[in-house]
């Protein structure tokens, strides 16, 4: 995707005003003799490969066809280019779009090989679609059309990722299981308060994605190369037919900026690192026997026959790498660089592709590994008082008891061998026993003068211990309720919003083409 081919103004490469006349002969004789854009001057060499983006541009082959269209329209309606000419660009632009990208002659980048196809079948005249702009503006607005589509595919898919994690919540609400920290045996807790944790997670990956579309849904066309241009362009009426919101005001900043790839790269980033967690936790429970991937997301070994791998979660948990190398990659490219449009940027785009890409996928199949895994309630029920983990609500009735909480903690830490080792065989009486000695020896009587000894069993109890813990947030079943209904309402929300966007955009394209229809 290159830029800086001639300015608005109609100067060529060389930096020598030209008519339009004059600009359209040039563009005749380069379709035959050279590059449409570059003239015979800059045609050969063995850097022009290195130079080409013509390939790696197939993604943005239908944005740039809608540029074109909606850059044509504007000139015709403001009087810039005569409307049969319009009418002629716009039918060979239509010819371009049957015969595909893989069609187009040869050139430095997709922007150039259509404007070259379309002064094969035009003539000269063909070369006034470039009229009032710079390939800085149009590469710029290219990138920008095709994003949104990225980023809308990329929050549906982290809007099913939700789906998958609430649907595990609503289904286990009540299913125990151990909650670990340092991957020790910490507190049990329920896989629903376990799902919301990501569901949570993922919803402000959600609304970052929705808010990095914001910020790229503003079109750059009419800045030209960075300092706008001498004829009377309507860049408002461009940025409605290509269902923008509104401009990037600045000239310069339009031309050259390319923050919005940085946030939607980050944002993504930052999604991939979440899933990363959520794989890893996955792959953790299923080593421990705890939940069993679906054949669908696991494979077999090559030798091996009883294996049962969870593949793609690795996968899954790897992407991260990639996305971090991705957004580390962009902000390389882009430091340093000064105002205005450098062929670094050229570098700089397939970060973002590359990134959304793999990222999308990912979440793809960490929504279905997670909708279709098998959880073992009676594993996860066993495993949730391992390792003492009842430990911390015992603790909390002695210090609701009137017992420092410091002088609390030391008596049942002093008894957490014994009563954990009690509470493996299933020896409730033992536990109670460890406890009641274990503050005695702290702070001078046994813990049952201070509680009541069926309170004490029922604090010992996985069960019991997740029901008390029902503050906001916490895994009680009842606190989980408000939560699941909480993330519900915000899912439905954002669904909503990016079937508006969809729609904002499906209704600029058909504007367009009506607007299209009338030269054509």
């Amino acid at each position: 995707m290159t830029d800086e081919a001639h300015d608005a103004s109609g100067a060529d490469s060389t930096g020598a005003e030209t008519t339009a006349a004059e600009a359209g002969a040039a563009a005749e004789d380069s379709s035959t003799t050279g590059s449409v854009v570059r003239g015979e001057r800059f045609r050969g060499g063995p850097a022009r490969s290195f130079l080409s983006s013509l390939a790696a541009d197939e993604r943005i082959f239908a944005a740039d066809l809608a540029v074109d269209r909606a850059h044509v329209v504007m000139l015709a309606e403001q009087g810039i280019v005569a409307e049969g000419v319009a009418s002629e660009i716009l039918t060979a632009l239509a010819a371009v779009e049957a015969a595909g990208h893989d069609a187009l002659p040869e050139g430095e980048d997709v922007h150039e090989a259509i404007e070259s196809a379309v002064v094969d079948r035009v003539g000269p005249d063909g070369g006034r679609m470039h009229t009032a702009r710079s390939r800085n503006d149009e590469v710029a607005a290219c990138i920008r059309y095709r994003l949104r589509e990225d980023l809308l595919a990329a929050a549906e898919a982290s809007v099913g990722l939700r789906e998958s994690l609430l649907s595990v919540a609503e289904s286990h609400a009540e299913t125990v299981m151990p909650g670990y920290t340092h991957l020790q045996p910490a507190q049990p807790t329920t896989v629903a308060h376990w799902a919301l944790s990501y569901e949570n997670a993922v919803a402000r990956d959600t609304s970052r994605l929705l808010a990095a579309f914001a910020r790229t849904n503003r079109s750059p066309l009419g800045a030209a190369a960075f300092a706008g241009t001498t004829f009377d362009v309507d860049r408002e009426r461009t940025a409605a037919l290509l269902g923008f919101d509104g401009v990037v005001r600045n000239a310069a900043d339009a031309a050259a900026g390319r923050d919005f790839l940085v946030e939607t790269v980050a944002t993504l980033a930052t999604q991939a690192t979440t899933l990363s967690g959520l794989a890893a936790d996955t792959l953790l429970f299923a080593n421990r026997g705890l939940l069993t991937p679906a054949d669908e997301y696991a494979s077999t070994s090559s030798i091996m026959p009883q294996k049962v791998n969870p593949d793609t979660l690795e996968l899954v948990r790897a992407t991260a790498g990639d996305a971090v190398g991705g957004l580390t990659g962009l902000l390389t490219t882009l430091k340093g660089l000064p105002r205005a449009y450098n062929r670094d940027l050229q570098r700089a785009t397939p970060h973002a592709w590359e990134t959304v890409d793999a990222v999308t996928e990912a979440t793809e199949v960490a929504a279905g590994a997670v909708a279709t895994a098998t959880w073992h309630e009676e594993a996860l029920a066993a495993a949730a008082g391992e390792g003492f983990a009842t430990a911390t609500g015992v603790a909390d009735l002695l210090a609701q008891a009137g017992v420092p909480f410091r002088h609390a903690h030391e008596a049942v830490a002093a008894a957490a061998a014994d009563a954990e080792v009690a509470l493996a065989e299933g020896d409730t009486d033992a536990a109670v026993a460890a406890v009641d000695a274990a503050t005695e020896s702290v702070v001078g009587e046994p813990a049952t003068t201070r509680v009541d000894e069926a309170t004490l069993r029922a604090a010992l109890d996985p069960v019991e211990s997740v029901a008390s813990r029902d503050s906001a947030g916490g895994p009680a079943p009842s606190a989980t309720a408000a939560e699941r209904e909480a993330a519900r309402a915000a899912l439905v929300a954002d669904r909503e919003s990016i079937a508006a966007c969809r729609q904002a955009l499906a209704a600029a394209a058909e504007t367009l083409d009506a607007e299209v229809s009338g030269y054509v």
